[in-house]
């Protein structure tokens, strides 16, 4: 009896400098629907998933044959890349079976983030699921292991705090700023430098809602660039007095060499707006903002070292969910292997039923035509007695069939089964292993 072997290869941050994963990363926009279909085509690949994200690339393939199957896998990937994969076999990993199944769990779950817990990688998991789809690359086994996988990352996020706690130095300081002020959406928020971590500042606003929004950034073009997208008022550094007179929230990300908000400044500021507090978020390194601003009144100010220590105690706190996740990813493994063996003989159950079908039509012809006329509800009383018949008569070994094929006895009961029913092992093709 065929088996279907699920197998993984892959590279990311942990086994491969961003240098090699750059020469490596592709994603299904990349190579067209035609080229995946070509490649799950090649010699015992039945089914593929490509896995690309900035951090990792990997391949999950159900293989018709486990013989050989790194070397194939290997071939497969540089195929797919490009790239000669026996050059940097140092940094590629390779999984079958139920060790393949954890990893991706693990990976959806956001165990094996750069950043504990992190969310996107779910909807990575998701988009790659549905390329594969879209591509028809993908069929039973690995629609199984990638709809588990997406459920794993699910479950993980809503059971557990494992992506509860802000881990990035911005959304902390937000999360600062919200402690202080309570609800930001109706909050005036001026963001000072739009570098990466000022445009991850952005971000989040944007996502929670905040629609007040200025930003001041040292190039007029790059603030207009994007500020256009959230619809920002622009200042250049020259003007932050004026623009920090309406914020109740600044941010300041800038990378000077020097502060660029002294005590002065915010003095003056403060004293055009006495009753309103202003929260002063420097996440910035060296430090943007004085810190003799927070003997002001009226001022609080958090900078990167404050946050570290958040930082830190977020990290921990994530940390201490890792348990309760793995948990969540063994009991999903042993179930995945359950399903995937019952999937083995679900095309020897129904051809089973198929078979019994055609016969109970057959019979029910030949009875009918014996009658000769019969009224209706006589008819549906004869047609569901036959059915209901053969339901029964085959309940029993089909329900034996898939507890063995739990217990790994698939081959020899479907076999059996074939055997004492006359069924062909080429009319239900492959079967299905994790």
């Amino acid at each position: 009896m065929l088996q279907t072997n699920i197998a993984l290869i892959g590279l990311s941050y942990r086994t491969a400098p961003i240098a090699v994963r750059e020469q490596f990363s592709c994603t299904t926009a990349d190579i067209s629907s035609a080229e995946l279909a070509r490649s799950c085509r090649f010699d015992h690949v039945e089914e593929l998933v490509l896995l690309s994200t900035c951090n990792r690339v990997e391949l999950y393939v159900a293989l018709a044959n486990a013989a050989d199957a790194e070397q194939l896998m290997m071939d497969l990937l540089a195929e797919i890349t490009g790239m000669d994969t026996a050059v940097y076999t140092p940094n590629l990993y390779f999984h079958t079976g139920a060790d393949a199944a954890a990893h991706l769990f693990h990976v959806a779950a956001g165990l094996d983030s750069l950043v504990l817990g992190e969310p996107q990688i779910q909807g990575q998991v998701s988009s790659a699921y549905t390329a594969a789809t879209e591509a028809k690359t993908i069929g039973p086994v690995l629609d199984e292991l990638f709809r588990t996988a997406i459920r794993v990352g699910k479950r993980a996020r809503s059971e557990t705090s494992i992506s509860h706690n802000p881990m990035s130095t911005s959304s902390m300081a937000i999360a600062q700023a919200q402690h202080v002020l309570g609800d930001l959406q109706d909050k005036q928020h001026l963001v000072i430098g739009l570098g990466e971590m000022g445009q991850l500042a952005l971000k989040q606003l944007h996502n929670r809602g905040v629609t007040q929004i200025a930003v001041a950034n040292r190039t007029r073009a790059r603030a207009k660039f994007l500020a256009g997208y959230i619809n920002a008022a622009i200042y250049g550094l020259e003007e932050l007095a004026t623009a920090m007179e309406t914020a109740e929230v600044v941010l300041s990300a800038t990378g000077a060499a020097h502060t660029i908000v002294s005590k002065e400044m915010v003095e003056r500021v403060m004293a055009k707006r006495p009753f309103r507090p202003l929260v002063l978020l420097d996440i910035a390194v060296p430090r943007d903002i004085d810190l003799a601003v927070a003997d002001i009144p009226g001022v609080h100010l958090f900078d990167a070292d404050q946050l570290q220590g958040d930082l830190d105690k977020a990290l921990a706190a994530r940390q201490q969910e890792i348990p309760k996740v793995v948990q969540i990813i063994a009991a999903e493994v042993d179930a995945l292997v359950m399903r995937l063996r019952q999937l083995r003989v679900k095309p020897v159950i129904v051809t089973l039923r198929e078979k019994a079908e055609d016969i109970r039509q057959q019979e029910l012809e030949r009875t009918l035509r014996h009658l000769g006329d019969i009224d209706p509800q006589t008819l549906k009383h004869i047609n569901h007695l036959s059915r209901s018949l053969v339901n029964k008569l085959l309940h029993e070994p089909t329900r034996r069939l898939k507890t063995e094929a739990g217990n790994d006895n698939a081959a020899v009961y479907a076999a059996a089964i074939s055997e004492l029913f006359g069924l062909e092992e080429e009319e239900y093709g492959g079967q299905a292993r994790a």
